[in-house]
């Protein structure tokens, strides 16, 4: 199974990348678009988001409003990568059920989550979560 995208240059920093019919749009002064970290950011947060979600409704976990913030601290030589990963999950839910998110989170995070996987060849992956 492979994946492919097409990346478009547009002017100055600005990019369109598709992935079939979607487009987003990158900029690297992210005035108009991602910034090229943040959108791997975010596909850490979507990718864990997603098995989270999956593993809760297998669990009969009733949930609602979770919200990922993915946030990376970079060196300062180049090239900047990431040096600690930070992901913050809050998931609405009953706080008898915080066992059981945080089992899903560590399942994510440590089996499932593709790119959280590739990531943390580089980078540690720390969470928290809030219940709300």
């Amino acid at each position: 199974m492979s994946t492919k995208t097409t990346t478009y240059w547009q002017k100055d920093q600005h990019f369109k990348s598709y992935h079939g019919n979607h487009e987003i749009k990158i900029d690297g002064k992210r005035e108009h678009g991602f910034g090229a970290k943040a959108l791997l950011l975010s596909a850490a947060a979507a990718c864990s988001g997603i098995d989270i979600v999956d593993i809760l409704k297998k669990m009969r976990v009733d949930f609602s409003d979770l919200e990922i913030d993915a946030e990376a601290e970079q060196t300062e030589e180049h090239p900047r990568v990431f040096k600690d990963i930070f992901i913050t999950y809050k998931i609405k839910t009953d706080k008898a059920n915080e066992e059981k998110v945080k089992k899903a989170i560590e399942l994510s995070l440590e089996k499932y989550c593709g790119v959280s996987a590739m990531l943390k060849k580089n980078s540690p992956i720390h969470y928290k979560l809030h219940i709300l």
